[in-house]
């Protein structure tokens, strides 16, 4: 398995603010996507000048925000089988659309990924 990105998530209720608190530290939206599964969720991948990510997830779903770690791999499968194998346990669906493959995995002392593979 190999990692192609590693970067912040911040998975809020209140995206909106989220985004704009980002974008007044100079960070831009340069990815947005529209076809997370959760009714009405939104992804939105920010970068600023030096080359410095963090994603915005839109969800109803969490009663306050969440910050992980999104890490974009080149196999979901080999990512998943690792993390489990480390005592990960994955919580709430496997998100599979056209364009990616994810799922958020928790650690047994609590910090959480989100693996992600983009399908090309």
């Amino acid at each position: 398995m190999k990692i192609t990105s590693f970067s912040p998530l911040i998975i809020s209720a209140d995206a909106e603010n989220v985004i704009k608190f980002y974008e007044d530290l100079g960070f831009e939206v340069r990815h947005k996507n529209t076809e997370v599964t959760d009714s009405g969720a939104y992804d939105v991948t920010m970068e600023d000048a030096d080359g410095h990510r963090v994603d915005v997830t839109y969800s109803s779903r969490v009663p306050r925000d969440m910050t992980i770690i999104r890490m974009n791999v080149d196999s979901f499968d080999e990512a998943f089988e690792m993390l489990t194998a480390k005592g990960f346990k994955q919580q709430g669906p496997t998100v599979e659309l056209p364009s990616s493959k994810s799922a958020m995995m928790v650690s047994p002392s609590g910090f959480a990924f989100d693996i992600c593979q983009h399908i090309k």
